[in-house]
């Protein structure tokens, strides 16, 4: 072991005899510390009246009628648009299927005010 190592085991373990000594000087303190005062007594029991039944569940009815188609086949999918020759093949599906959409969304749009 080199010097410096044994100097500085030295003094720690005097630091550590001299804390050690400190600490049993004298009698011990003893703190008084008061008594916890009691504990109040339980309030009486409150019995608080019945909740209030929830409210019925609202009776839901179908707004859709019975007359609204089903969604049309719009023709401007996927697979479409890619099968298209050209350009112009391709705009007229996409034009095609906008006013289909269009249509729809006034049936729709006509079911929901009703629904309203």
């Amino acid at each position: 072991m080199s010097r410096r190592v044994r100097i500085a085991l030295l003094a720690a373990g005097a630091a550590l005899a001299l804390s050690a000594c400190g600490t049993t000087r004298g009698k011990p303190r003893v703190l008084d510390i008061p008594a916890a005062p009691a504990p109040p007594p339980p309030a009486p029991a409150v019995t608080s009246p019945r909740p209030a039944p929830p409210p019925p569940a609202p009776v839901t009815r179908n707004c859709v009628p019975r007359t609204l188609p089903p969604a049309p086949r719009y023709p401007d999918t996927d697979a479409a648009l890619r099968a298209a020759a050209g350009a112009a093949d391709r705009y007229q599906l996409l034009a095609a299927g906008r006013i289909l959409r269009e249509k729809r969304l006034e049936q729709l749009e006509a079911v929901v005010a009703s629904c309203r």
